[in-house]
């Protein structure tokens, strides 16, 4: 039917338009956008500062003094686990950067809300900046544990260059919750408060300070459940301790890591759905 047929109020009638979407402008506009918005929040986030950079080195390793000698000089944990202060430095950079990034996601929008007003941008760019921002920490603090390793003593060996494959499944973890909760929070305020109570329950319900054959099998069984023990448990055995049971194994076995690796997948896609569906109305509820 041509519009030459319609009456006056069908051709005026108003259609609901979508904004813009998580995506566009093209792949190579989109990651020129992520990574100039991260490598700039990275060199500024530490500016005007007496120290600079060493300034996000000075958290994680007070925080791991603190630690260590709780758990090393008070609880005695320390002495069951080989290579154990070197262990926990390295899960607090990791658990660190996972807490960064998605922390970081929760008020990526919100506080770009003068870019989320422009309707060309695509919105995905600014949570996956802050995970890549929270990387470039991660990587730089890494610096320091090799050198602490090496000073240890922790002999290298070839399962080092296996560093990358357990940072992989951290960082889309990470980044799956860091879609989820930022765009949550751009609809419902309570999802900050909420997730930093979480994220530091998680710290402690993650082998973080404690590694899971340590721990009885009421706790263990719960840990199993826990999309980061895989993780954490794969670069203990690959970075400092070889006898270490490994990822599968402290999950208990390929059968059992089903669960924790479904959960995983199922948090990056859901917060991926969730982004994209919620990031069209983003500018409306700013």
């Amino acid at each position: 039917m041509s519009t030459a047929n319609l009456s006056l109020d069908e051709r005026l009638e108003l259609r609901d338009i979508a904004g813009p979407g998580a995506l566009g402008g093209g792949f190579k506009r989109f990651w020129s956008l992520v990574w100039l918005i991260a490598t700039t929040d990275f060199r500024l986030s530490y500016f005007g500062s007496a120290l600079g950079y060493v300034w996000s080195l000075a958290r994680p390793l007070m925080l791991f003094a603190v630690l260590y000698t709780v758990f090393s000089q008070v609880a005695r944990i320390g002495d069951e686990i080989p290579n154990y202060p070197v262990l926990l430095l390295m899960n607090i950079m990791f658990f660190n950067f996972f807490s960064d990034a998605t922390n970081g996601c929760v008020t990526a929008i919100v506080f770009r809300e003068n870019l989320v007003r422009k309707m060309q941008f695509p919105r995905l760019v600014m949570p996956l900046a802050t995970v890549l921002t929270a990387l470039f920490n991660l990587l730089s603090s890494m610096v320091v544990v090799f050198i602490f390793m090496l000073i240890y003593g922790v002999d290298p060996t070839w399962t080092w260059l296996l560093l990358p494959v357990g940072l992989a499944p951290l960082v889309l973890l990470a980044t799956g919750i860091g879609l989820l909760v930022s765009a949550l929070f751009v609809r419902f305020r309570d999802v900050q408060p909420i997730w930093q109570v979480f994220s530091t329950a998680l710290f402690y319900a993650s082998p973080v300070l404690y590694t899971i054959d340590n721990v009885n099998d009421e706790v263990k069984t719960v840990l199993q459940h826990n999309p980061l023990t895989g993780i954490l448990e794969a670069l203990r055995k690959w970075m400092v301790d070889p006898s270490a049971p490994g990822g599968i194994t402290a999950l208990g076995g390929y059968q059992a890591a089903i669960a924790p690796v479904a959960l995983s997948l199922f948090l990056v896609v859901c917060g991926f759905v969730v982004f994209q569906r919620e990031s069209r109305r983003a500018a409306e509820m700013l």
